[in-house]
């Protein structure tokens, strides 16, 4: 089955894949993650695929959680915006925009992202959620702690 995985020809199970990465005593993401990834904790890789050509699982990123991981759906009107304290040190936060366009101040710097635009980062710092267009925005944030 591992040649054939390496091959590319066999579209295996994600549990199968966790019993691989468990076998060789590596994280199912160092497993799938490109091997000169620059920035470990952004993976961004397709894990599995359907027969249809739409169907797919794509482990977009990875973040340690000592204590928890919160999971929000954030909906967000034109004009609207959310403005957050710094959280502690060793929190980070992951965004996926699944609708509209969502502005991330962060420290005073902005960030734009669109729809299936993903960024994940130390919420550490005074941070803000905006929507500065015209229709309105969704997206989901991991709150890691």
């Amino acid at each position: 089955m591992l040649v054939a995985i390496e091959a590319g020809e066999k579209n295996v199970s994600l549990s199968t894949l966790d019993r691989v990465a468990e076998a060789l005593n590596v994280a199912f993401s160092d497993l799938i993650q490109a091997p000169d990834a620059v920035d470990q904790s952004r993976i961004n890789e397709l894990a599995w695929a359907g027969t249809n050509t739409r169907s797919k699982a794509v482990l977009l990123a990875k973040a340690v959680a000592c204590k928890e991981v919160e999971l929000w759906e954030w909906t967000l009107e034109p004009g609207d915006q959310y403005h957050s304290q710094a959280d502690a040190d060793g929190w980070s936060e992951q965004l996926y925009v699944f609708e509209g366009c969502l502005t991330l101040v962060i420290d005073e710097q902005s960030f734009t992202f669109r729809a299936g635009e993903f960024y994940m980062y130390a919420s550490n710092k005074p941070h803000a959620y905006c929507n500065e267009g015209d229709k309105v925005v969704r997206f989901i944030r991991n709150v890691v702690i």
